[in-house]
């Protein structure tokens, strides 16, 4: 919950009320913040799906989650869309900090 609301607040921010912030949280804090509230979703979908309320995220999806982001986010949407996209691979260790923050603090039964 932290990080969604921290995460909704530097939207709310940014792109909302048009407030400068600091270049660290606009580069990688929101990049680090993304996937707790990404794979929180994921867990929540499969809890209720699977109808197994202490259901956790095998490591392997963690992996293939942080894997696709970085892919996505990083590879293939500045290469379809280099206008929009900017390719920074420091990002790949927030989404990387971020992935281990979930599965340390949040992907719990």
């Amino acid at each position: 919950m932290a990080g969604a609301a921290l995460y909704g607040g530097y939207q709310l921010l940014s792109r909302g009320l048009h407030q400068p912030l600091p270049g660290w949280v606009t580069s990688w804090l929101a990049d680090a913040l993304a996937m707790p509230v990404i794979l929180t979703l994921a867990l929540v979908a499969q809890r209720l799906l699977r109808r197994r309320p202490r259901f956790v995220l095998p490591d392997g999806w963690l992996l293939a989650a942080w894997l696709y982001v970085s892919v996505w986010f990083e590879l293939l949407a500045p290469w379809l869309r280099p206008a929009r996209y900017t390719a920074d691979w420091l990002d790949v260790l927030a989404y990387a900090a971020g992935t281990w923050a979930f599965r340390r603090w949040l992907n719990r039964p």
